[in-house]
């Protein structure tokens, strides 16, 4: 019952923020929870399966963890998502079941996979990253990275004809690139210019590209098919950018030094990033996860929810 009246709580916060649309998709979350609920209390004297597929790898990957990172802390256990007793197919009249995902068998192991990735390699690297670095040094390595963001942000709003947005953005690079000391200090926000987040996954769907089947990738966790290539037509600009400046020369070290930058942007990256597997609570985590991610995008792209 108290799950059920945080949720209730969460869908009332999500509504005065203007995004009614997703209330009922919540309430009717809330009640595949209960029927979850009733059917496990149904059968107490039946144990539930818990996924431990692949578990030889976690092992060797514990063994890798504890070379490189020694004892770098993973925070609480939490168990991998129960596997539901329904399917998603008994609700599929409801708009939370309208997510197209023809490949969830691979989507789920990928799923899986990113959970014990995040647990025994990523997430241990970020907590000895935030060990080890002040909270003062941790904020200018995030403005830098965000900065350079910047690039991705001011080439989609170009592809997407949004002049004004274009401008706000070259503005912001400029100044933060300046006055901010590289983008260590974000002085733009403090004169109003306020930051707009683009990727290529938002320019196609700006122009009408639908999302296409829902994927999970490797790592990176969440995305769609569209969304996916956008990603790589993102890192393709942005690795053209650091090519063509060359700032790291010919030298010997240049290549090691490439390589270490990349790893502490994405070191920083998850360190921006709250969302852990698995720590909602929630036995419908994985079509939980994917029905907001899409309704998450479709928004960001400009488009409307379409009336229940």
């Amino acid at each position: 019952m108290n799950q059920v009246n945080t949720f209730a709580t969460e869908a009332q916060s999500l509504r005065d923020r203007h995004y009614s649309q997703l209330y009922e998709k919540i309430e009717l979350l809330v009640f595949a929870n209960k029927v979850q609920r009733e059917t496990a209390e149904s059968s107490v004297n039946s144990s539930v399966p818990l996924c431990l597929c692949g578990l030889p790898s976690v092992f060797m990957v514990l063994v890798l963890v504890l070379l490189l990172a020694g004892c770098a802390a993973t925070g609480p256990k939490n168990l991998v998502e129960v596997q539901p007793r329904h399917t998603i197919s008994e609700f599929n009249d409801q708009r939370f079941a309208e997510v197209a995902d023809p490949w969830e068998g691979f989507n789920r192991s990928m799923y899986r996979f990113n959970y014990y990735f995040d647990k025994y390699l990523f997430l241990p690297a970020v907590n000895g990253y935030e060990f080890v670095t002040p909270v003062f040094v941790q904020k200018r390595v995030s403005g830098v990275f965000n900065n350079l963001g910047e690039v991705q942000n001011l080439t989609n709003s170009l592809f997407q004809f949004k002049g004004g947005e274009s401008v706000v953005t070259l503005g912001r690079f400029v100044t933060n690139s300046t006055v901010g000391l590289g983008g260590m200090f974000d002085p733009a926000t403090s004169f109003g210019m306020a930051r707009h987040d683009q990727d290529f996954g938002k320019t196609l769907g700006y122009w009408g590209a639908g999302s296409g089947p829902y994927l999970v990738l490797p790592v990176f966790g969440p995305s769609s098919l569209r969304d996916t290539g956008g990603l790589a037509v993102d890192s393709s600009i942005r690795f053209g950018i650091y090519t063509a400046l060359e700032p790291f020369g010919t030298g010997d070290a240049s290549l090691a030094i490439a390589a270490g930058i990349t790893t502490l942007d994405g070191i920083d990256a998850r360190h921006q990033q709250d969302f852990r597997y698995y720590e909602s609570g929630y036995p419908f985590e994985y079509y939980m996860v994917r029905f907001f991610n899409h309704q998450k995008r479709e928004i960001e792209s400009g488009k409307s929810l379409p009336d229940e």
